[in-house]
């Protein structure tokens, strides 16, 4: 079961989107949809769906943020496995491209022979590549993260943070910009992967003059399976007190983090209507998450 789930805030369209991606990649689906009412966004739509085996939640819950390139989903197409992945990749480039906004023009670059970058018509980005059939295996989709403005040259740091911070870590690859890139440094992360919880990250460096940064539009949520654990990893992550609610957090990079136990997922399933909702007025009024809280809510019959 993935630990850290990768979710998107959308306005208005997450059903729809969660439609549109799940009919574009391979071993995709929709697993759940369900209405969260009467939150600080009114009520708001939530789907769950899997991406080329990998896990997504998504969100309707109004107009408070917009994804930029800070965050992109690398999409790994690797002919080792598949010798029809240039044609799978164009396919999909095509599908992405559709009222999409080109980053970087789908062509032959010094680090692949397939290669683009694109915001689809949702505003998330997308970086698809041709892998090296010589290379170390990866997952198909990968989150990544680009550390720009007050951030840049923090990306080897941040990688070395997380890994201190979740288990089932390591290192993977790690490119560092040669001297005569400018206004990039030598020495800064060019590229590099690192592996939290069994799952892979990928981070790099940008001083382009970018007029985005790390927002609350890409989160990711972490399951926990006890309170003591949900209480390390909020100690170790959080670093923004004014950002701490319902389970949110940020940390000193600005990228934003939700700690969830996973039985309230199990709960969430379980509860009638209106339990789910008194649950979830519960947990409003929350900044860390309290599991045995969440439990009298859930258990206190004078509370359905």
């Amino acid at each position: 079961m993935q630990k850290i789930v990768y979710h998107l805030w959308y306005d208005k369209e997450a059903e729809e989107a969660a439609t549109f991606y799940t009919s574009i990649f391979p071993e995709s689906d929709i697993m759940e949809t369900n209405m969260i009412q009467d939150t600080p966004s009114g009520d708001v739509a939530e789907v769950s769906f899997k991406l080329w085996g990998q896990e997504f939640t998504a969100i309707s819950a109004g107009p408070y943020f917009s994804f930029n390139p800070s965050i992109s989903f690398m999409v790994n197409f690797d002919p080792a496995r598949d010798k029809h992945a240039k044609d799978k990749l164009d396919e999909v480039w095509d599908k992405l491209v559709d009222g999409g906004t080109v980053l970087m023009p789908l062509d032959t670059y010094p680090f692949s022979d397939r290669y683009g970058w694109i915001q689809d018509k949702y505003g998330l980005s997308w970086q698809l590549i041709l892998t090296n059939p010589e290379g170390k295996e990866r997952p198909t989709i990968l989150p990544s993260l680009m550390f720009v403005g007050d951030h840049c040259g923090k990306a080897e740091e941040a990688a070395q943070m997380y890994l201190s911070v979740f288990k089932d870590s390591r290192h993977g690859l790690l490119a560092r910009y040669p001297a005569g890139m400018e206004p990039d440094q030598e020495g800064s992360v060019m590229f590099s992967d690192f592996m939290l919880e069994n799952q892979w990250f990928a981070a790099m460096d940008s001083a382009q003059d970018h007029s985005f940064s790390f927002n609350e539009a890409i989160s990711f949520m972490v399951y926990c399976d006890s309170q003591e654990e949900l209480d390390d990893y909020w100690t170790k992550l959080s670093a923004v007190p004014e950002a701490e609610q319902c389970g949110w957090l940020k940390d000193r990079y600005s990228v934003s983090w939700q700690i969830v136990p996973r039985e309230l997922e199990v709960l969430m399933k379980q509860a009638s209507q209106e339990k789910r909702h008194q649950i979830n007025q519960a947990i409003l009024q929350m900044k860390k998450l309290d599991i045995q809280k969440i439990r009298t809510v859930y258990n206190n019959p004078s509370r359905a």
